[in-house]
């Protein structure tokens, strides 16, 4: 991992995911705040199995001052289409650079891969962020209920 990306030296690094990261993760996804309320129902039976982290390349932030090795956000990247399909910060770990850590990685990631661009369709309140870390909207993808009940924005990375 590159150092510079590291937002307190030392404290946080991200590894690969691995099969007993499961529930974790499971767990971050179904309770983050940016899926209270009319979102909720997208996530209430989200599940990140063994199988998801076996099949695609996941990521995982950790406090290494933390000897539970807590895990602080984590991310997927599907190479075949490229697209980042997930990517969550725990609530109390959001504006500390996780997030930011998190998308410099798989940025590093899909470079390796030989991939010159990400796709993302963001959850809605999180195109802001997206768009602060580099990625470029291209569209909408439109509503598919009843599983998705809105508009997405569509983004993408490009990646040098």
């Amino acid at each position: 991992m590159n150092p510079s990306i590291t937002p307190t030296p030392g404290a946080n690094a991200v590894r690969q995911a691995v099969a007993r990261d499961a529930k974790r993760l499971t767990r971050l996804v179904r309770s983050s705040r940016a899926y209270e309320g009319p979102y909720a129902a997208m996530v209430a039976g989200y599940r990140v199995g063994p199988d998801y982290i076996e099949a695609h390349r996941v990521f995982v932030a950790v406090d290494t001052d933390d000897p539970a090795g807590g895990v602080l956000g984590f991310y997927s990247l599907v190479l075949a289409p490229p697209e980042l399909d997930l990517l969550f910060v725990a609530d109390g770990s959001q504006r500390r650079g996780i997030g930011r850590l998190l998308v410099e990685h798989m940025k590093s990631e899909a470079r390796a891969a030989g991939l010159d661009r990400v796709r993302v369709v963001s959850h809605p309140p999180a195109e802001e962020f997206y768009r602060s870390v580099g990625a470029l909207l291209t569209g909408t993808v439109s509503a598919n209920p009843p599983a998705v009940a809105w508009d997405r924005p569509e983004l993408e990375f490009l990646i040098p």
